[in-house]
């Protein structure tokens, strides 16, 4: 059976092709969200460029009839899109004057509603307040996002197997073996690990699945020592193990503050870039949202302004060239990386429309981006680029993504299975005693 849905102006702003996605049913806009969408057209911000959108592809569906009796989605099976207009206000009770759009939005789905009582209605919307609005005036209301993760579940990268004792002794053998069959409905991922313990509780190793040749390989030792820094545990070595491989052009990196996402990635993309000059250069960038109160306008060039943003890098960058108390007095600094051209700040502002050959590019606290931005800086990789993502899913300042729905998670589970990817979440906190019981407790 056929529903109506009728759209917030927020879900539009998110996801401009949130309009095409409701297949064979209707989809109502009232006529406020769009103008709504339209303050926002002149932004040169992403919400600007997603109001934009929404203006091209509701003209082109206008070409197919008048919006106010509806129109033909194309490829829906049947869907239909129209715009819809309030006849009367909301009653007093629930109106509130400082939210006179919000009233007229929720005004035209209660008249839909009515009109179409043989037709259920749900209200969409990603503002909380209004969907508990909309749900005290009777309307069923959800919120728009067309995969969420739990993000207990996400793919971790790593998978523990049990196996009969004679494949870990041909293992340490051979060096690989072929992987086993596993219940249905379970893979190993391409460039994924796993944990190996024989069936008669004796013997143990640790492999990594290479993509395409359907085996297992040993990983030997506890990880190599790059720019000084050792893995401390299994989970950072095969971190390493991914972000040294040229072969992985997608790294994602999940983990709780202090298990060393950061600090892995900025040693390994100094070794291939300055060490082994694999890449030209290391870029590294992350989203600008404040923790708390903005301080307002910053001063300076984009380096400077982005400063303030880019600390923990240099604090990460100081740990990996060992400067000391002395060393800091003398004026050395991580700005000699900077000054000797080996890294550089890319600011995300400006990333749209580039093409990004051979480098070796870090985004850290990828977990504020949404899955479009996401899109939009991968989508820059030239020729032999390699991109890694890090971020913790449960510290997001963007107020428009949540843990569930974010640009990192939606990689992570978009890219699971792809031999150019890899992932690991790494669980043990390495910054300190503090900073591990803080983690967990708080």
């Amino acid at each position: 059976m056929k529903k109506n849905f009728v759209l917030d102006t927020n879900v539009l702003l998110h996801d401009p092709n949130s309009m095409l996605s409701f297949e064979e049913n209707n989809v109502i806009i009232p006529i406020y969200v769009i103008e709504e969408v339209d303050n926002f057209k002149k932004d040169l911000s992403e919400l600007g460029r997603n109001a934009r959108q929404v203006s091209r592809i509701l003209d082109g569906l206008r070409t197919g009839g008048r919006l106010v009796d509806g129109v033909p989605i194309t490829d829906s099976n049947g869907g239909t899109l129209r715009v819809a207009f309030a006849t009367r206000d909301l009653p007093p009770e629930y109106a509130l004057s400082s939210h006179s759009a919000d009233n007229r939005i929720l005004s035209s789905a209660l008249e839909v509603q009515e009109k179409d009582a043989d037709v259920p209605l749900v209200f969409i919307s990603k503002d909380i307040n209004l969907r508990i609005r909309a749900a005290a005036l009777g309307l069923t209301v959800m919120d728009y996002d067309v995969e969420r993760t739990d993000i207990a579940e996400l793919y971790s990268g790593v998978a523990d197997l049990t196996v009969d004792a004679a494949v870990i002794a041909e293992l340490y053998e051979k060096g690989e073996v072929q992987a086993p069959q596993l219940d249905e409905g379970e893979v190993l991922s391409p460039n994924s690990f796993a944990v190996l313990q024989g069936s008669d509780g004796k013997g143990s190793a640790i492999v990594r699945i290479p993509p395409n040749d359907g085996k297992m390989r040993l990983v030997k030792g506890n990880g190599p020592t790059v720019w000084g820094i050792r893995p401390r545990n299994k989970e950072q070595h095969f971190a390493f193990e991914l972000l040294l491989d040229d072969n992985v052009q997608l790294v994602t990196l999940v983990g709780q503050a202090g298990t060393g996402k950061t600090l892995l990635a900025l040693a390994a993309g100094l070794q291939k870039s300055a060490e082994e000059q694999v890449y030209q250069k290391m870029l590294v960038s992350r989203p600008v949202f404040p923790l708390g109160r903005d301080i307002g306008f910053l001063p300076g060039d984009i380096n400077e302004k982005l400063r303030p943003w880019m600390q923990p890098v240099h604090d990460n960058l100081e740990l990996l060239l060992s400067l000391s108390s002395r060393d800091k007095k003398d004026g050395r600094s991580s700005d000699e990386l900077f000054f000797m051209d080996m890294i550089n700040i890319e600011p995300l502002t400006y990333i749209r429309g580039r093409s990004i050959p051979r480098q070796f590019m870090l985004i850290d606290e990828a977990q504020n981006l949404t899955p479009h931005e996401v899109k939009t800086i991968i989508t820059r990789a030239g020729d032999d680029t390699k991109i890694v993502l890090t971020g913790d899913p449960y510290q997001i300042d963007n107020p428009y993504v949540d843990a569930t729905n974010n640009g990192l998670v939606h990689v992570v589970r978009r890219f699971r299975g792809d031999s150019v990817a890899g992932h690991v979440t790494l669980t043990k906190g390495e910054r300190s005693e503090l900073a591990e019981r803080a983690a967990q407790l708080l």
